[in-house]
């Protein structure tokens, strides 16, 4: 159920002028259709989400198609032009640049970049923002940024690395597919952080555009050789708090 300002809306208040994509119209349905209340201060609130989870999608695929490589941290690498390596294998800003242009470099210039999952994910929230905010507002918002993995994030994003149970899985959304067994020989593959597309397909880093059950083939063929547990779908997610983010423009 969605309420707007404490009333109830219907999936007709949406069909009258509502020109969304079909992923605004597979999360509208989702949520109009759940035991659970989802509650939204204003029309402008709810619609900061539906088109920031859109652009959290359309990000996903654009990163797919950017040439970015996958590497294991102790083999990462970036553009020197906009971003530092650090030890550990993140990518810092540097001072001398626009966050945002650093940002779309990633986009514009993926060859010169190669990282793990983890990384990607953030890459593509922080893209999916620029797409939301104005570049003066975004680069105002994230002056700094680093991109690594949970441990390192801005407080504004800190909610996509804590993973929970959801009582609804949206578009948008950070997923993951655990492999527990994994070969002790190809760790990279203990895991794989996806973006949920909606309509079934997992946006993954390094594995691309596919289906949960493809993903998990793809994982279970990395298994040690005394494996009895297979690679599953996590029953979580990661996601912003939007209405943190909508409250920041």
């Amino acid at each position: 159920m969605i309420t707007v300002a404490g009333r109830e809306m219907r999936v007709s208040d949406f069909s009258t002028g509502f020109r969304g994509s079909s992923v605004e119209k597979e999360i509208i349905n989702t949520l109009i259709s759940s035991g659970r209340q989802y509650s939204y201060d204003s029309a402008e609130q709810l619609e900061f989400e539906l088109k920031l989870r859109r652009e959290i999608v359309v990000s996903s695929y654009d990163l797919n198609k950017s040439g970015l490589r996958f590497e294991v941290f102790r083999k990462t690498f970036c553009n020197p032009f906009y971003w530092n390596r650090t030890q550990d294998g993140g990518f810092s800003l540097k001072s001398n640049v626009r966050p945002s242009d650093a940002i779309l470099d990633i986009y514009r210039n993926g060859q010169k970049y190669g990282t793990e999952c983890a990384t990607a994910m953030m890459a593509v929230y922080y893209k999916a923002l620029l797409n939301v905010y104005s570049e003066k507002l975004f680069n105002k918002v994230f002056p700094r940024i680093e991109l690594m993995n949970w441990h390192r994030i801005d407080r504004l994003l800190k909610d996509v690395g804590y993973m929970q149970r959801r009582d609804d899985y949206l578009p948008g959304d950070r997923r993951y597919f655990s492999n527990p067994d994994v070969n002790p020989l190809t760790p990279e593959w203990q895991g794989e952080n996806v973006i949920d597309l909606g309509g079934g397909l997992y946006y993954g880093h390094g594995i691309g555009i596919r289906r949960a059950d493809s993903i998990i083939a793809e994982l279970n063929q990395n298994r040690s050789r005394n494996a009895d547990e297979y690679a599953r779908l996590v029953d979580s997610a990661g996601r912003p708090d939007f209405k943190r983010l909508a409250l920041a423009r």
